[in-house]
């Protein structure tokens, strides 16, 4: 009897500790969403109710600890399980059972003039685990585009899943009401995205668009962007104060998936993003994107990433990026025609310059493998910023490496020989001297040795007859995107 006693004692010892243990450990919650969206605020009375619901699907009761955190979380109002408050600690959520929070928000409805949002997080802390839900809300109506699928990734017995908002069917964007987008946008192969004239777009940190899908065997998908002067497409964060106005990296890119075909960006600005443009490999012979009349500004790190890709671009400016302007990597085919790249990057410490070419990689196993770059043609253009020199050659000799540069002011080293034939009538290492590249201005001063020095077949032959404002080109033009009036 004793003998069974301090078995039926060591049993409930061990059961005890191994409960505590379960609780002390990474308790995961499941929520109904990891985002409240409020879309439509000030086009109500100010305020509407949504409801989170918390599951526990764990075979033990959890405590946690449930706060708002964040700078507009006055904003907010909760009422968890009948208990109003935006910090509440001790809830208990019984096993295999589930909670109610009700969540109100109040914007103030004169605001409604611009787009405002609000962004803060709904935080639980149960055990050792802490994890979160957004809550975000939109001053202005608007159209969200959230994860409504998702994709897997499959690394050995480990499964991942990546949720994102997919275009399956052919689909148009309008100006009528602003876009934000939270995590990425995917459009998928035999899809097409279409983006009215007018249209702003708004991402999220970490947010994106994708043509073609990563998670597919499929290729395609196309995204047409069809902007006008004066009416261009715009897209910038969502964080619209003023100290977010010029701040580089606050979303992802907008990235061409190997196979997608068709692309064309059209009077679009695209700014304060990571990576502005990211081309992959192409798998056709058309040009993975052309871009015409565009302008990419304050990128963290690149403003058109191309990987072994075709692109095409004309009367498109490029400024003020962490690495590069462009880098034409790994191979591919590249054309611009009547652009500027102008580099003063200011918010940090810049190493690399505005140009990068390169036509090989290394390996996993430090082997260099080749990817001819067959041609980059630099016409009409002008490329200067801050750095000694503002491209760099990364030639790997036993691949193909070619390039020109032809009727454009650029900035190099002065010890490199362009003395050869990819060096067509350039002017070397002189300011071009725009208007106010402190502010962004790249227009021509009227001293610039730029103006009336390009070569007016090479216009005609890329009919750029009209500047980025649509302004006559004069017989010979001026280099980059703008032309000189007198």
């Amino acid at each position: 009897m004793k003998y069974f006693l301090i078995t039926i004692l060591s049993f409930c010892i061990f059961f005890s500790c191994t409960e505590e243990e379960v609780m002390n450990s990474n308790v995961k919650l499941e929520f109904s969403a990891d985002t409240i969206t409020f879309d439509t605020v000030f086009a109500s009375v100010g305020s509407i109710t949504k409801t989170l619901t918390i599951y526990n699907n764990n075979n033990f009761d959890v405590s946690s600890n449930i706060k708002l955190k964040g700078l507009s979380s006055a904003n907010f109002r909760m009422n968890i399980d009948g208990t109003p408050g935006n910090t509440q600690n001790n809830i208990l959520i019984p096993k295999n059972d589930s909670i109610f929070i009700f969540i109100e928000v109040t914007i103030n409805p004169s605001l409604n003039t611009t787009p405002y949002i609000l962004s803060d997080s709904l935080i639980f802390e149960s055990g050792n685990s802490t994890q979160s839900v957004m809550l975000v809300a939109w001053g202005q109506d608007a159209v969200f585009h959230t994860p409504n699928t998702f994709g897997e990734i499959i690394d050995g017995l480990d499964t991942t899943k990546i949720y994102y908002h997919q275009i399956a069917s052919n689909q148009t964007w309008t100006n009528s009401k602003p876009h934000v987008i939270y995590g990425y946008v995917i459009v998928e192969p035999n899809a097409q995205l279409n983006i009215d004239a007018g249209t702003n777009i708004y991402f999220h940190q970490n947010s994106g668009i994708l043509v073609g899908n990563p998670f597919s065997n499929q290729t395609g998908g196309t995204l047409k962007v069809n902007g006008t002067y004066g009416n261009e497409v715009t897209f910038q964060g969502d964080r619209l104060d003023s100290w977010y106005t010029n701040l580089p990296g606050q979303w992802d890119r907008i990235r061409f998936i190997p196979g997608s075909f068709d692309n064309e960006i059209n009077y679009a600005i695209i700014k304060n993003g990571t990576t502005g443009i990211h081309a992959d490999t192409v798998a056709n012979n058309n040009p993975t994107v052309k871009i015409n009349n565009t302008i990419i500004s304050n990128m963290s790190s690149i403003g058109i990433l191309g990987q072994g890709a075709k692109i095409e671009a004309n009367n498109t400016i490029i400024s003020e990026c962490g690495q590069y302007t462009v880098a034409c990597y790994i191979g591919g085919e590249y054309s611009f025609n009547h652009c500027t790249f102008a580099n003063y990057w200011n918010y940090s410490i810049r190493n690399t310059p505005s140009i990068l070419l390169n036509n090989f990689y290394v390996d996993a196993f430090d082997n260099i493998q080749i990817r001819d770059l067959n041609n980059v043609s630099f016409e009409n253009c002008i490329i200067y910023g801050s750095l000694s020199t503002e491209i760099s050659f990364q030639e790997e000799e036993s691949g193909s490496f070619n390039y020109s540069f032809n009727h454009s002011l650029i900035k190099i080293d002065p010890n490199f020989n362009t003395n050869t034939s990819s060096f067509n009538n350039i002017i070397k290492n002189t300011d071009p001297l725009f208007v106010d590249h402190l502010n962004n201005d790249f227009k021509l001063s009227n001293s610039s040795p730029a103006i009336y020095t390009g070569n007016y077949q090479l216009t005609l032959d890329n009919n750029l007859l009209l500047d980025i404002e649509e302004k006559t080109r004069n017989n010979p033009p001026s280099m980059g995107a703008f032309e000189f009036e007198d």
